[in-house]
């Protein structure tokens, strides 16, 4: 039997609490190698390598819809954690009024209100009880957030409440494993297979992104360069990148 929604978010609190321990753990096991006291941090040079070619990938996107005017659109992001995906947004063009963020940990949320303009709207809680309106987003992103979802049932309900949120017209931007990682129990890949699944109604461009972190993080120790040399053959990409159109 499916957990009820509250169990698992309840679930992936915990996990997220778990989290710093198991990067504690990897940085261990990879001896060490490129990994200073943040490993998340941009001036990790495969951080801001792995960054930079998400970016890129996500303004091709932007560009191949037509959508060369930021400003006026409107996204969501469920799982904004401490605010630094909004503040790339921001970077790109959208509105800081025009942006909106769901976060279900209160550390995280406190974070992400001190770092983002007050015209940014931020939701504590459960993203699927958020009062957001019916087709009133033209863009709604996560990242890393469905692999953290390890109930079935609940990941087809936070879908269904991202699809409702979409205009017409709009999408839902997906950022998230493809692979599972077989070091962490609390993260499953999520298969292309699935994706369709979960947004049966959307028209799906994907594309494989990001050079295994572990890879990456030894590489760019060397030279930065060879994060683009090695991340040039598919099969090394953890992630997987998709637009999720809705019909207009």
């Amino acid at each position: 039997m499916s957990s009820l929604p509250r169990d698992e978010t309840d679930a992936v609190a915990e996990r997220y609490a778990r989290r710093e321990v198991v990067a504690q753990a990897l940085a261990a096991a990879a001896g060490g190698v490129g990994v200073g006291p943040d490993r998340y941090s941009l001036l990790q040079p495969d951080v801001w390598q792995t960054v930079q070619e998400r970016q890129r990938a996500m303004l091709r996107l932007f560009a191949a819809q037509g959508w060369f005017d930021l400003a006026p659109r409107r996204l969501i992001e469920v799982g904004c954690g401490a605010g630094g995906n909004l503040l790339e947004f921001l970077r790109f063009g959208f509105r800081p009024e025009h942006l909106a963020g769901l976060e279900l940990l209160p550390e995280r949320y406190a974070q992400a209100r001190a770092m983002l303009p007050e015209r940014t709207a931020l939701y504590l809680g459960d993203a699927t009880t958020a009062p957001i309106a019916p087709a009133s987003c033209d863009l709604v992103f996560q990242a890393t957030v469905f692999s953290s979802l390890l109930d079935d049932a609940f990941q087809q309900h936070l879908a269904e409440a991202m699809w409702r949120w979409v205009k017409p017209g709009g999408a839902v931007l997906w950022y998230d494993f493809a692979v599972d990682n077989p070091r962490n129990p609390d993260v499953r890949g999520v298969p292309l297979a699935r994706v369709r699944t979960l947004f049966p109604q959307a028209t799906m461009r994907a594309q494989r992104v990001t050079l295994a972190p572990p890879i990456a993080r030894r590489v760019c120790a060397l030279h930065p360069a060879l994060y683009s040399l090695c991340n040039a053959l598919p099969l090394l990409r953890t992630h997987r990148l998709v637009w999720l159109s809705k019909p207009a």
